[in-house]
């Protein structure tokens, strides 16, 4: 079918806007990532009734059916050729005394700032955070710079409610016919995930051990298991009292070998930046070398004369002041933006192996074999990050617009991390950039449950196709470079 008989035949059942217009169509082939695909229609539903039609009609003639939300992710989660569901109309917030119920599409900034008032915030915290919604942190397991504290999404969802491939209503927990899953998987053999402290590759299976669970396979399954219309998540206080630290290392390996003993004094973050981010920072902190932030919102006296003699950098400023420590943490949110400011109109940074996570006493083996391919492949990267959850992004800078390079490099270095039992990916997902590699990343049993799951939940393999189960290599097709 032509874009307008789609659009046409699904305007007739729907009371949203369809829009099968090319300028719209073009608006919706990008994201944040380093990917284009043109989508068949572009669809803004208000309400679920418009959800469960639109999922119906894409049933009946096997149109692909891809959500999205503030367009932010790095891995081409949110891109597909048939409709997109901008999430954005289903954006109602109910307060609760210790959680609240927000629609998928509501943007974390403007959630941050009604619960603010209240004395409260939820835990998982992107660096983009004020521009991603509910239900696109969901679908990644999104987490941020205090998950070392607060957990990723995973681990503060209380309840999901979605609409199923064949337009049904579901409730998470609750009963359904997906509780059934939970017995299946239990009676496979054992299953085998990295052993690291935040993951967003394939299915989190590992995490499920009753029904009551069966929501947090829902974090970071991509809308490919069902489509996300709102969810319960705990909030905390605010803390009353906040310390910033900010030390001066002279190599990015210097650095990572104090993070175990500092994340032992229970910081709410530690991040680092190297020095293509410091450079840009606009505060006197030296341009060398590379910056480790840590954050403390508890026992704040005690840390700050425990910091100093865990560390063997130069604590450079320690700050107590609430609005001066977010200006600080604005440099390192930046950093994204930052490090584009570090290529040239002849260089590319394609956003693919930019979410590895390892054990952290293993930061160091990482940071070398990243050493080997930048020699290997003559090039230049840019390093910042979550390492108190070993959590690093990674920004090659290619010389050479070469998809048999990038292909080579997402290979090997995916090879390497999942060799010293890491993850492909954190906080990102799967997406086009990682979904070939799911089944690298995991043994054949776990790989055949994940597929097994994807095929209950969704049988037509309509829900976002190809992502976290791929049967296509998709790491450079279709790249913008």
């Amino acid at each position: 079918m032509k874009p307008s008989d789609i659009g046409q035949e699904l305007s007739k059942k729907v009371r949203c806007q369809v829009s099968w217009d090319n300028h719209v169509r073009d608006c919706y082939s990008v994201d944040a990532s380093s990917y284009l695909i043109k989508p068949q229609i572009v669809t803004f539903p208000r309400n679920e009734s418009d959800i469960i039609k639109i999922i119906k009609f894409a049933r009946k003639y096997h149109i692909p059916v891809i959500p999205r939300g503030g367009g932010t992710g790095l891995v081409g989660s949110a891109l597909g050729r048939g409709i997109i569901l901008d999430m954005r109309h289903l954006d109602k917030i109910k307060l609760g005394s210790k959680h609240v119920k927000v629609g998928s599409g509501v943007f974390k900034g403007r959630l941050d700032k009604i619960l603010k008032k209240q004395g409260r915030f939820i835990g998982p915290d992107p660096s983009i955070g004020p521009f991603c919604t509910i239900g696109g942190m969901i679908g990644t397991n999104a987490s941020g710079i205090h998950s070392l504290k607060y957990g990723s999404v995973i681990d503060n969802l209380i309840q999901v409610r979605m609409i199923s491939s064949s337009g049904v209503v579901i409730e998470f927990p609750g009963k359904n016919k997906f509780n059934s899953i939970i017995k299946k998987i239990h009676s496979k053999n054992e299953i085998h995930f990295p052993k690291v402290s935040k993951n967003s590759c394939g299915y989190r299976i590992d995490v499920l051990s009753s029904e009551k669970d069966l929501y947090k396979l829902i974090a970071g399954s991509e809308g490919t298991l069902g489509i996300i219309t709102s969810a319960k998540i705990s909030t905390y206080e605010l803390p009353k009292s906040i310390l910033l630290c900010i030390i001066h290392y002279k190599t990015l390996s210097e650095a990572v070998r104090d993070v175990p003993e500092i994340i032992k004094s229970r910081p709410s973050a530690v991040e680092i930046v190297d020095n293509n981010i410091t450079k840009y920072i606009k505060v006197n902190v030296p341009k060398s070398g590379c910056l480790l932030f840590v954050e403390f919102d508890n026992n704040i006296q005690p840390n700050r004369k425990q910091i100093q003699k865990i560390t063997s950098g130069r604590i450079i400023r320690v700050e107590s002041d609430t609005e001066k420590i977010k200006k600080l943490w604005n440099f390192r949110n930046s950093a994204l933006a930052y490090s584009l400011r570090s290529i040239t109109k002849n260089e590319t940074m394609p956003t693919l192996i930019e979410d590895a996570v390892v054990p952290v006493r293993r930061l160091p083996l990482l940071l070398k074999m990243l050493d080997m391919i930048s020699k290997k492949y003559g090039l230049r990267m840019i390093i910042y990050g979550h390492v108190g959850n070993g959590n690093i992004h990674i920004r090659p800078i290619l010389k050479q617009k070469d998809l048999r390079l990038i292909k080579n490099i997402a290979h090997e270095f995916f090879s390497g991390v999942i060799g010293i039992g890491g993850s492909i990916t954190g906080e990102h997902g799967d997406g086009l950039a990682r979904s070939e590699f799911v089944k690298m990343q995991y043994d054949a049993k776990t790989y055949s449950i994940f597929k097994n799951i994807k095929k209950q939940f969704d049988p037509k393999n309509i829900l976002n196709p190809g992502k976290i189960i791929s049967n296509h290599s998709t790491v450079t097709r279709n790249l913008k470079i």
